[in-house]
């Protein structure tokens, strides 16, 4: 049966992929229904920390449009861009990776991901190459990062095997950040220059996108100072996001079970979407973003475009491996006995199915060290938990997608060949043969 609720999956997302925009979403809702209503599967449920941290940061960056700090952003981005135009490919995934490492989770760069997709756009570069190189950045990002939860449950298993989180870290910062580089070679010459794409130039004729301006008019009086002040406004934001990530001391803590009695601690996902909500409120209110204009932007329409993808598909995947979830392990378990190194495989396959690094750690990684693979290995093979690129269903994927207006950046005919794959498999592969080496030398 669970061949014929895989191929169901596959169909779904088959067939949404064809459709474009919210497609992928809605065709996951036909699966779901199918899973429940006729092979009784337990309905799973969409993440929904997820989603309301996208839904914050997408308000955020929607009133930085709005007030016109966006259109500033890229105008200085673009300045430093355009001294070498093709470095985006490499300066982005540098940048987004850095931002991930600080913060501990991918979802920070939705912010990014536009001015990216415009930077490439103005200079002439295909915007699926710094794309997607960015987006697996963000991934592996998460794997270098000492806050994020994936690391936080790795070093969690592995601390009784003698294994420090310094020394976890001197693994995985420079095996992550040196196979994003990698992965940023294998695309920085990928597919025909932006003027040349017959897909963009479709769009150009059909009036589906419009040519980016040369330049656009310098902003003046009141206009400017909403733009600067709306720009630093938001990076101040994404500042205290990356500062509370680091210095987890700096989330408050409140009464959880109102006796007064136990403690709990504000989540780094909620942190996130009230710093990121409250700075769009001061957005409108201080700069001049209009509620009306933020919902009409580019940004809110290709977030809920993104939304409505991310809702649909992981509640169809959520859904699958809760009704599969015996078979699923147990048949993992047992190839990890025979073959040590089907490991990597079998992280790389379950955070693919949970979209989850930090779960396809939670569920495998005490599987591994009961099963006595030693610590260098468990440790080579963390970067293998960055499957969320394999099916084009996780969020930075679908948004990213969604912000290309060039149509560049897209999940192709067959679902598997879309724009992430190549720099997905070569910037893991390449991190895992790194990691590997460096273990050897530093658990001897």
């Amino acid at each position: 049966m669970i061949w014929i609720e895989g191929v169901v999956v596959l169909a779904c997302i088959t067939a949404g992929a064809r459709l474009g925009g919210i497609g992928i979403g809605t065709a996951a809702g036909i699966g779901l229904f199918v899973f429940v209503f006729v092979f009784g599967l337990p309905p799973g449920g969409p993440p929904a920390a997820v989603i309301g941290m996208i839904i914050a940061v997408i308000t955020a960056l929607a009133a930085l449009e709005a007030a016109g700090g966006l259109s500033y952003l890229i105008v200085i981005a673009e300045r430093v861009m355009r001294r070498r135009p093709q470095a985006i490919t490499f300066v982005a995934p540098l940048v987004t990776y850095a931002l991930v490492f600080a913060s501990g989770t991918t979802h920070v760069i939705y912010a990014l991901l536009p001015i990216i997709a415009e930077v490439a756009r103005k200079a002439d570069i295909r915007p699926e190459r710094p794309l997607s190189i960015s987006v697996v950045a963000g991934f592996q990002g998460v794997r270098a990062s000492p806050i994020s939860a994936a690391t936080v449950a790795m070093f969690g298993f592995l601390s009784p095997k003698g294994i420090s989180l310094p020394l976890l870290m001197a693994v995985t910062i420079p095996s992550t950040l040196v196979g994003v580089m990698i992965g940023a070679l294998s695309v920085a010459w990928r597919g025909a220059e932006l003027s040349e794409d017959e897909v963009y130039l479709t769009r150009l004729a059909n009036g589906v996108v419009t040519a980016p301006e040369a330049a656009p008019a310098p902003l003046e009086g009141k206009a400017l100072f909403n733009a600067r002040g709306s720009t630093i406004v938001f990076l101040a934001a994404m500042l205290a996001v990356v500062l509370i990530g680091v210095f987890p001391g700096l989330r408050p803590m409140y009464d959880g079970a109102g006796d007064g009695f136990e403690n709990d601690q504000v989540a780094m996902g909620t942190a996130i979407m009230i710093v990121m909500i409250a700075i769009s409120g001061l957005t409108m209110i201080g700069f001049g973003a209009s509620p009306q204009a933020a919902v009409r932007g580019a940004v809110m329409r290709n977030g809920i475009t993104a939304i409505i993808s991310i809702i649909g598909v992981s509640w169809l995947g959520s859904s699958f491996f809760e009704g599969n979830r015996t078979a699923i392990v147990t048949g993992m378990s047992s190839l990890v006995q025979v073959h040590p190194w089907t490991f990597a495989v079998g992280l790389f396959v379950l955070s693919s199915l949970l979209f989850s690094a930090a779960a396809a750690v939670v569920v495998l990684v005490p599987v591994g060290v009961a099963m006595g693979i030693s610590a260098p290995l468990l440790v080579a093979f963390y970067p293998a938990a960055s499957g969320n690129f394999f099916l084009p269903t996780y969020g930075t994927l679908l948004a990213a997608v969604s912000f290309d207006s060039t149509g560049t950046t897209r999940i192709g005919k067959w679902l598997l060949n879309h724009s992430f794959m190549r720099p997905g498999l070569v910037t893991m592969v390449s991190s895992i043969l790194i990691a590997l080496a460096l273990s050897e030398m530093l658990f001897r």
